[in-house]
C-alpha cells in the first residue's frame, strides 16, 4: 500500500523561492510517500479499513513542519512514540477486512476513528484505572503489549494511520457513522471531542464569558460547543486569519478579534467583558486588567502570547483550559497568582458527560449533528489526494494565502 511515512529520509524536494519559512521546512522533513506492506488486523479483534477522508490535525502538521517528532528535542512525549510512524488519526474509513475475532462490524461500514491505544486495544486485561474510568487518553498502558509504544494511531510504529491507503483498528476504536451524517462532517469527531472535553469539564458559568483562542478546527469546534450547550454564555473569539474569523462569526461568536498587536487584543476584550485596564504611569509594558469579567479561556493555540493575554484579561478565580499544542515558551505569570486562576490541561477525550448522558464523546458529536444542533461543514476548506500530500501541508504552512481551516487527505 502507498503511505505517508514520518521518520526516514527526506525525498529531496525542493521548496519554491517564495515559500514561507514554514513550507520551506517541508524540504528538510523526515517525511516520504513510500510503498509499504498492506495493514494487516494486528490481533485477532482488530480490523483493516479503508481511509475515505483523514483530517490533517494541528500535531501532525507541527510534527511534520516543525518536526516536533524524533528531532523535536527534550519532549517528555517521546517515551509515548515508536518510529517509522504512518501519521493521520482523524479518519472517517470504510471496514475492508475483519480479523478472526473482530465482532460488531461488517465489510462495507462506515466508520470514524477513535484513536486511542488504550488498554482493549492492546489485549490488556484488566484494563488500568485511567480506562475504566473512560479517561481513554490517560490510559496507563501506551508503552505495555505487543503493539509498539504509541497513544494512539499514527504515532505507533504498528499502529499505521490514515495518510495511507489502508489503515488498521481494533473494533473498540470505531464507531459507525450514520448514514445522515456525510464524510465531510464526520471527519471532524475528532478536533469536536477535543474541544468538548476542554468545554465540558471546565465549563463556563450561566450568564458567563469565555474567550477561544485560535479559529482553527478546535476553536470553531468550541465556538459550536459553546453556542449549541451554553446559549447564554457570550463568547469571544481572537482569530490569525480572516478566513477563521469568518467561520467563527458564522458560528455564532459575540466577538471576533485579531491575534495582534497584543495590547489591541487586551484592550478589545477588556472593552467588550467590562473590564477595567490598570497601566503604568509610563504606559510601560502591557496592562493588567482588574477587576475582570471573563470566567474562563479556552485556548487552542498554546502559546506564550495567548496565556499572557487570557491570564491578564480573566476575572479573579477564573479558569485557562491549554487544550492547544505548541513549543514551549517562557511568559509572564504573575497574574495567575494574583487572581488566583486555575491554569490547566485538557488531553484529548474519552467518555464524556453531555447534558446528563455519559457516553463516547464522538457519540456525542455524531448525535449533535444528526439533530442539526453543530454544523461544521464549512470547516473543511481544502482536500489532497495522497500523491498531493505536500500541497495539503504547503496550504497549512501558507493558511494566509491559501485560505485553509481544515485540510483533509483523500486516499
Amino acid at each position: 500500500m502507498k503511505a505517508l511515512v514520518f521518520g526516514v529520509e527526506p525525498d529531496g524536494w525542493q521548496a519554491p523561492a517564495d515559500a514561507p519559512p514554514l513550507g520551506r521546512s517541508l524540504a528538510s522533513s523526515p517525511v516520504a510517500l513510500l510503498e509499504v506492506p498492506d495493514a494487516r488486523p494486528l490481533r485477532p479483534d482488530w480490523l483493516v479499513t479503508r481511509p475515505l477522508l483523514t483530517g490533517i490535525c494541528g500535531s501532525d502538521s507541527k510534527q511534520v513542519l516543525l518536526d516536533f517528532g524524533e528531532g523535536g528535542g527534550d519532549s517528555a512525549m517521546i517515551a509515548f512514540c515508536s518510529f517509522p510512524q504512518v501519521l493521520g488519526h482523524e479518519v472517517v474509513a470504510e471496514v475492508v477486512e475483519l480479523g478472526p475475532a473482530a465482532e460488531g462490524f461488517a465489510v462495507g461500514d462506515r466508520v470514524v476513528l477513535n484513536p486511542w491505544l488504550s488498554c482493549r486495544p492492546r489485549g490488556i486485561e484488566p484494563v488500568c484505572p485511567a480506562c475504566e474510568a473512560g479517561d481513554l487518553s490517560l490510559c496507563w498502558s501506551f508503552t505495555t503489549g505487543d503493539i509498539s509504544p504509541g497513544i494512539h494511531t499514527g504515532v505507533s510504529r504498528d499502529a499505521t494511520g490514515g495518510y495511507a491507503d489502508l489503515m488498521p483498528a481494533h473494533t473498540s476504536m470505531l464507531f459507525k457513522v450514520p448514514d445522515s451524517v456525510p464524510t465531510e462532517q464526520a471527519v471532524f469527531a475528532d478536533p469536536f471531542s477535543v474541544s468538548l472535553r476542554a468545554i465540558t469539564r471546565n465549563p463556563p458559568p450561566p450568564g458567563g464569558k469565555a474567550i477561544v483562542w485560535g479559529a482553527g478546527s478546535l476553536g470553531c469546534a468550541a465556538v459550536s460547543i459553546l453556542r449549541a450547550l451554553y446559549p447564554d454564555v457570550e463568547v469571544a473569539v481572537v482569530a490569525r486569519f480572516a478566513q477563521q474569523a469568518a467561520l467563527a462569526k458564522d458560528l455564532g461568536a459575540h466577538l471576533v478579534t485579531a491575534h495582534e498587536p497584543l495590547e489591541d487584543v487586551l484592550e478589545t476584550l477588556a472593552q467588550w467583558s467590562g473590564g477595567v485596564l490598570r497601566r503604568t504611569a509610563d504606559r510601560r509594558g502591557l496592562p493588567m486588567c482588574h477587576p475582570g469579567f471573563v470566567d474562563v479561556a479556552y485556548d487552542t493555540v498554546g502559546k506564550a502570547d495567548s496565556f499572557t493575554i487570557s491570564a491578564r484579561v480573566l476575572a479573579t478565580h477564573a479558569t485557562i483550559v491549554k487544550a492547544g499544542v505548541h513549543a514551549p515558551a517562557r511568559w509572564e505569570w504573575s497574574p495567575v497568582d494574583f487572581k488566583e486562576l486555575r491554569w490547566v490541561g485538557s488531553n484529548a477525550f474519552g467518555v464524556e458527560t453531555v447534558e446528563g448522558v455519559r457516553k463516547h464523546a464522538i457519540e456525542h458529536y455524531l448525535d449533535l449533528v444528526e439533530e442539526g444542533r453543530v454544523d461544521l461543514s464549512g470547516m473543511l476548506t481544502h482536500v489532497f489526494s495522497l500523491d498531493q500530500w505536500r500541497d495539503a501541508f504547503y496550504a497549512i504552512a501558507d493558511q494566509g494565502r491559501s485560505g485553509s481551516i481544515k485540510v483533509a487527505i483523500k486516499p
